[in-house]
């Protein structure tokens, strides 16, 4: 058994394996082999519905990954998530971006946070008339969801081909340990399975993106107060598992060791105490995201007090 403190000052014990986590991924990899075996007989909409989820699936999974879930060891947990379904990011560069997001004092900072959204001044006065438009756009979240995969995953190979010039050998190191990742997928989704590359990228990695970028869209918000950045998304079960109860977003960075199937009961017994320490930032559920920002931007692309973190 492992222990670990968690807020309260009591301690709980976990068992050497998580067996609800192991689960989740033998039934993810699973309904992959299945749904890439049969792709020729299956219709469209089913593939772009089942496919999106198994790849935002397997995108929560590597987050519980970071964690230290489901085992004591970490080779075992990085290898139960090494065949890169989604094929664009590297697993170990995601998990120290992650790391470094979680230090709250940090969050929704342009230049220290790396999930960020926000932009500072010289950013956003080096972008073009279009860029700028783009970004406008993605503040809204139909716009996130529609032009956010193939914008993040631009992003990051503007971010690739900038550190191959500058010869950064720690950099492109994350790449080379992703290459043999990305070559178990594509073997057998192109040499097994027969599916074309342009296919699989469009009815499942772009759909898998876009519903991860769902999930992040509301997450964090910019604030004076370093509680009130993070929100709660209440759901039913359905987004619940998909996100691995990430939705419970103040309680995750509160309590980053708390499994993802204790998160349910940790914020129920702890929900007045985390709602007032984040300020209310609550969305009872996608379909309030939904009915507030689907064409509406959340925020300002700017962040609106960069100076605290210069």
């Amino acid at each position: 058994m492992r222990e670990h403190a968690r807020s309260g000052g009591w301690v709980e014990a976990e068992p050497a394996v998580d067996w609800q986590t192991i689960a989740i991924a033998a039934g993810l990899y699973l309904c992959f082999g299945l749904v890439t075996w049969y792709y020729a007989v299956l219709p469209s909409w089913l593939v772009v519905a089942v496919g999106g989820i198994i790849i935002c699936l397997h995108g929560s999974l590597q987050h519980e990954v970071i964690l230290g879930f489901p085992t004591r060891w970490r080779w075992v947990n990085e290898a139960l998530i090494y065949p890169s379904l989604w094929l664009w990011l590297p697993y170990r560069l995601y998990r120290d971006a992650h790391l470094l997001h979680h230090r709250d004092e940090r969050l929704t900072s342009p230049l220290l946070d790396p999930e960020s959204y926000y932009l500072d001044t010289e950013a956003w006065a080096r972008m073009g008339p279009f860029h700028r438009r783009l970004r406008l756009a993605l503040n809204t979240l139909l716009g996130r969801l529609l032009l956010g995969p193939f914008y993040t995953v631009w992003r990051k190979a503007l971010r690739l081909a900038d550190r191959i010039a500058a010869g950064d050998r720690a950099y492109l190191a994350y790449w080379a340990g992703h290459l043999p990742a990305v070559a178990i997928v594509l073997i057998w989704v192109i040499g097994v399975c027969r599916i074309p590359l342009g296919a699989y990228l469009l009815l499942f990695v772009y759909p898998g993106l876009s519903l991860t970028l769902l999930r992040s869209f509301a997450e964090h918000r910019a604030m004076p107060a370093v509680g009130e950045r993070t929100a709660i998304i209440e759901s039913g079960p359905l987004f619940g598992l998909l996100y691995l109860y990430n939705n419970l977003h103040a309680l995750h960075h509160a309590e980053p060791r708390t499994v993802w199937h204790q998160r349910p009961a940790r914020y129920r017994a702890r929900q007045a105490e985390l709602l007032a320490g984040n300020g209310h930032y609550r969305f009872r559920g996608y379909r309030d995201l939904f009915a507030r920002y689907l064409l509406r931007a959340k925020e300002p692309v700017l962040h609106p007090f960069e100076e605290r973190f210069a």
